[in-house]
């Protein structure tokens, strides 16, 4: 190029070109991604493990007589990477809603809108009744949760899991990391600094539990009554109500919907012209948990990996089919606390102990439940290398994934796509503390 002058900066990362022309010609500036010099820390190894097309095509006008083609670099990503880590919500803060207030009432009057005086259909849960073609998917999340308990108990055999003595905080690894994270009792004293111990499968898996009902239509359940009902997990009882029958929690089935008289009372429909049902009808199978006496570690790396596999496998499955079930038999959670109720309406007991609730009385704030409500992921920090410690002056480099999710892919098991964003797995470590403050 006659008559312009080039120059490049900062080479290592990124090339700069500043182009210059006579005349009336104004300054253009274009930015090329560059290959750095330090592997898996420039921003371009980082597209390029996530981006599949790359396309470079940038016409810029330098005059009337003469065209100058610049290539600048156009990056189209179809999956983010490097997602942020879940927001952390301390205990003064309350939950925000699933969808905004906001845009809930547009909806609504949307509705009432476009409903021209038609009635609109009630599901089956709010008229007593069962939904047929989710009672397999019932029994499959019952299944794959039991599943789930016995692999890790398993897996727990062969694979190092530390929890911490004072918080909800774990770390799989031989050792737990440096970061001095606590937020337990007296973690002023000790700087923040964790004390680990040997873990369990109830620190991996957050035992969320609620009340059990005969009756989702049935009277909400008093503050007198809260010791008098049984409490049993939350997916337990969200798998009962969607139509599986276990014979230590009974349930009240309907054939025929309720018949409404008013706006919170109803009658049942007359059913004694219906045929009895058949007690001998056969029904799904449901496994069983194993005692900590009963588990057998599996015997080499290979069956590890298997199991690693399957265990990831009834984790989605759980989870997916929870969160079908939960679209058509509602879930709600306290905005204040963890607590979890599985029904139409949260129950009356006044045993919330979160943030100011002397002014509630200890009353719930009910809301709609999320899946990470009802099965919480509980994550945690990604050792890239099992052999080589976490360092407390690259935590920034670090990801995180479900406690699961890690444990699996640490005994050999495949790391899911849905979870790589989080893991930033395309992000370069730096070798110390003095090569990562070079990083930009």
């Amino acid at each position: 190029m006659s008559g312009m002058d080039i120059g490049c900066l900062h080479t290592q990362f990124s090339r700069t070109a500043f182009l210059r022309s006579k005349g009336r010609n104004p300054c253009l500036k274009f930015d090329l991604l560059g290959h750095g010099t330090w592997q898996g820390l420039s921003s371009l190894d980082s597209f390029k493990n996530s981006c599949n097309r790359i396309t470079c095509q940038r016409d810029f006008g330098i005059s009337s007589q003469q065209l100058t083609r610049v290539q600048a670099l156009v990056v189209e990503c179809n999956h983010p990477q490097n997602a942020d880590f879940p927001r952390y919500y301390s205990k003064k803060e309350k939950k925000p809603f699933p969808i905004p207030i906001v845009e809930l009432r547009r909806a609504a009057r949307e509705r009432l809108k476009n409903r021209n005086n038609q009635p609109r259909g009630i599901p089956p849960p709010k008229r007593g009744l069962v939904v047929e073609r989710l009672i397999p998917v019932a029994y499959k999340v019952l299944n794959a949760r039991i599943t789930l308990i016995n692999n890790l108990k398993k897996l727990l055999k062969v694979m190092p899991v530390n929890a911490c003595k004072w918080c909800s905080e774990i770390h799989v690894g031989p050792v737990g990391h440096p970061f001095k994270s606590c937020r337990g009792p007296q973690a002023s004293i000790r700087k923040g600094a964790h004390e680990w111990v040997e873990a369990v499968v109830e620190d991996m898996l957050v035992p969320v539990e609620a009340y059990h009902l005969y009756d989702r239509l049935g009277k909400r359940i008093s503050h007198e009554e809260r010791f008098c009902v049984p409490r049993i997990p939350a997916v337990v009882e969200l798998c009962i109500q969607a139509g599986v029958d276990l014979p230590e929690y009974p349930t009240k089935r309907r054939r025929k919907p309720v018949i409404r008289i008013g706006r919170k009372e109803f009658i049942d429909a007359d059913e004694s012209e219906l045929p009895d049902p058949d007690p001998d009808a056969p029904k799904p199978e449901i496994l069983a948990e194993m005692l900590d006496s009963e588990i057998v570690p599996p015997s080499g790396k290979e069956d590890t990996a298997l199991l690693a596999e399957e265990t990831l496998e009834v984790w989605e499955e759980m989870r997916e089919g929870a969160k079908r079930l939960m679209k058509m038999y509602p879930v709600r959670v306290c905005g204040y606390c963890p607590e979890v109720h599985v029904g139409p309406t949260g129950h009356k007991a006044q045993n919330c102990g979160a943030h100011k609730h002397q002014q509630r009385n200890g009353q719930h704030g009910w809301q709609a439940a999320v899946l990470d409500d009802l099965i919480p992921p509980k994550f945690v920090w990604h050792v890239p290398d099992v052999n080589k410690p976490l360092e407390r002056e690259l935590r920034n480099f670090y990801g995180q994934a479900p406690v699961v999710v890690e444990l699996c892919v640490q005994a050999g098991a495949a790391v899911p796509e849905k979870y790589k964003p989080t893991m930033r797995l395309d992000v370069g470590i730096p070798t110390d503390v003095r090569e990562a403050e070079m990083v930009v």
